[in-house]
């Protein structure tokens, strides 16, 4: 089972991912489901990478459009899969697949509001694929500067990515942590990727976010 706490790697290691591996070098695998909250160790080694993540007041909206991040769900790690059926099969239960890569069915025990979801691909919304750092946050909070090439990386990033209700994900939209929280029980796990991802991509956090990731991880 993959842990919820998919740290990603370096991105002076990008091969890595080229291989066809999640960014913390596990082999992804179908059906994982619901997973484990995660251990005291993360909450340590993200309080530890927080204080390692600029503090920034964010940069305008000028010039940002979902393309500057590349294709949406392009085979970044060249499995012959888009990105969103590999989150699909991951995080999803008892899967079913059309032909190697379509996720057509499966079971979500949604993290962000506890909702079990029967998952058809005919209702498709009902289960998204969200960015817990969102796409427009990051752009403000450093990645305007980037490469398209690295904004793909962030943007395909298992680490970055969960299956959810689609629900709670357009209430977060492009949100941070002070202003959008998942349900309690999850907000450990939140807290721990949303700096895992910050701090392995050189992303700056605002003071509110950093208080509210605080708070969180006081909750681990």
């Amino acid at each position: 089972m993959l842990s919820w706490r998919v740290r990603t790697m370096s991105l002076v290691i990008p091969a890595v991912l080229a291989a066809g591996c999640s960014a913390n070098g596990v082999q992804p695998t179908g059906g994982g489901g619901s997973a484990p909250h995660a251990t005291k160790g993360d909450e340590a080694t993200a309080r530890k990478e927080l204080s390692q993540v600029k503090v920034a007041v964010p940069d305008p909206m000028t010039g940002y459009s979902r393309d500057k991040y590349g294709p949406a769900w392009k085979d970044e790690d060249h499995n012959g899969c888009d990105t969103r059926n590999d989150i699909l099969a991951r995080d999803l239960t008892h899967v079913k697949k059309r032909d190697k890569c379509v996720v057509i069915s499966g079971d979500l025990q949604d993290p962000y509001a506890g909702k079990d979801i029967a998952f058809t691909k005919a209702h498709a919304s009902e289960v998204q694929i969200d960015h817990i750092f969102p796409l427009a946050l990051a752009w403000r909070m450093g990645a305007h500067e980037w490469t398209t090439d690295k904004r793909a990386q962030l943007a395909n990033d298992p680490g970055n990515l969960l299956a959810v209700w689609g629900r709670p994900n357009m209430q977060k939209s492009d949100k941070g942590p002070a202003e959008w929280k998942p349900q309690k029980s999850f907000q450990c796990t939140y807290a721990e990727k949303f700096i895992g991802v910050a701090h392995t991509y050189r992303l700056s956090v605002t003071r509110a976010d950093r208080t509210a990731l605080l708070t969180m991880l006081d909750g681990c």
